[in-house]
């Protein structure tokens, strides 16, 4: 679809390479046409064919290559009364994000080719690139090795059983070597089932307190060292999705050091909040996620992992659910939050301002590096490419509230919170969609 569009006034920043500069970008049908501005002109004069097409004035803001979120779940096909394609699509872009790849835990799971094809053909016309992941194992049972193969030709970016682990040793083995020979990355819910049978929030001291029982972090971190070691033997790239605890980052950099072609995600609610949060919210089932929220250490821990490139990926888990779902006692709920309309805000807020990581990174975080584990290319901020761009600031101070929620549902603990930085437009598949205050 044709788009032609003026970016005048704004900051351009390669999220590659991390290079700034105050300049208009021109876009003519859906590509890229100039960028650059004489640093004396007025927005958009000084540019070339820029005469009559509209004008998007991006005086105070950023604009980078188009985000992207590795892990989201938009629900269809199965539970469209949580979420669906283009109600995900739409909190995505509200959020600043062009492209997610969506988990495949939906009924039926996204375990054949046909429902990969699905999910594609549901996204088609949509600012949002929507990115279908593939089960590990037919329907995410654990037991036999998915049609990989007929899926990654129908489209499927990577494969992962998340929302369940792969508990047999050798079958997650075999998956890495099939998934090394499809050249895809296996992305892994981290646990052991036997060291939590019916766990709801961290194991600790507010677990004891509130008498819930807990979710060790040791179930997470035991599986993450399994498949470092089963990435290591196979040479298959692993990814670990939602880390959550101080060990579990200690692990994976362990495991880089060793060469092990082992990536890693942070979510923002884990670094936001810990695990005080259900006591301080008096059992607000808005707090309960999976993995849990966990302590001020592994808060910290999350923190040095992303500074110190550990952790290379920030993703939402965007996990929606009804209201009548999450209306019920602790132990009743589902797992789960919204994530996608918060976490550039919390980012800044909490990653950017405080120094833990630098602007730059955090959008190669958001823009590089999640299409660097899938194998996607990543967004070309130069003339003649795609116009694939989200524009934002890190300086607005605003307060989340429930009118800015997108998705179908409304589970998030972040209402009322305090936040900075917003996202402000995105640029995708010729369509402009601007995010309203």
């Amino acid at each position: 679809m044709a788009l032609d569009l003026l970016l005048a006034g704004g900051t351009v920043l390669d999220a590659t390479t991390g290079q700034s500069q105050r300049a208009d970008v021109l876009i003519r049908d859906g590509q890229i046409a100039a960028i650059g501005a004489d640093p004396g002109s007025s927005p958009g004069q000084a540019l070339e064919g820029a005469d009559g097409v509209q004008v998007y004035d991006a005086s105070g803001k950023t604009i980078s290559q188009g985000w992207m979120d590795m892990h989201v779940h938009f629900r269809e096909p199965g539970q469209e009364h949580k979420e669906t394609i283009e109600t995900g699509a739409r909190a995505a872009a509200w959020g600043g994000f062009t492209a997610v790849a969506c988990m495949p835990n939906t009924e039926p799971p996204i375990a054949t080719r046909d429902v990969v094809e699905f999910v594609r053909k549901r996204a088609e016309g949509l600012v949002v690139d929507v990115h279908p992941i593939g089960t590990v194992t037919k329907k995410r049972e654990g037991e036999e090795l998915a049609e990989m193969a007929d899926m990654a030709q129908g489209g499927a970016v990577a494969f992962s059983d998340d929302g369940s682990p792969v508990q047999h040793g050798g079958l997650m083995r075999r998956a890495l070597e099939y998934a090394r020979t499809l050249d895809k990355t296996l992305l892994g819910h981290e646990e052991d089932l036997t060291l939590n049978p019916h766990g709801h929030m961290n194991e600790g001291a507010v677990a004891t307190r509130l008498g819930l029982p807990g979710i060790p972090g040791l179930a997470e971190e035991a599986m993450i060292a399994r498949d470092a070691l089963l990435a290591e033997f196979t040479g298959g790239r692993f990814h670990v999705c939602h880390i959550s605890t101080a060990r579990a980052v200690d692990i994976v950099r362990q495991a880089k050091a060793r060469g092990v072609p082992i990536t890693a995600e942070a979510c923002p609610h884990h670094w936001a909040l810990t695990d005080a949060a259900v006591e301080d919210s008096q059992y607000d089932t808005h707090t309960k996620m999976h993995p849990p929220l966990r302590t001020a250490k592994d808060v910290q821990a999350i923190k040095d992992g992303l500074a110190d490139g550990t952790i290379e990926v920030i993703a939402t888990d965007h996990a929606p659910h009804a209201g009548y779902e999450k209306e019920v006692e602790f132990i009743e709920a589902p797992f789960g939050i919204l994530g996608l309309e918060t976490c550039w805000p919390l980012t800044v807020r909490d990653l950017v301002k405080p120094g833990v990581i630098a602007l730059e990174d955090a959008l190669r975080m958001l823009a590089v590096a999640p299409r660097e584990v899938l194998g996607l290319p990543v967004p070309a901020l130069e003339v003649g490419a795609a116009a694939n761009l989200t524009i934002f600031d890190a300086e607005t101070e605003w307060a989340f509230e429930e009118r800015h929620i997108q998705s179908k549902s409304h589970n998030t603990p972040f209402v009322g919170s305090p936040m900075v930085g917003r996202a402000w437009a995105v640029v995708n598949n010729g369509l402009l969609v601007e995010v309203e205050a």
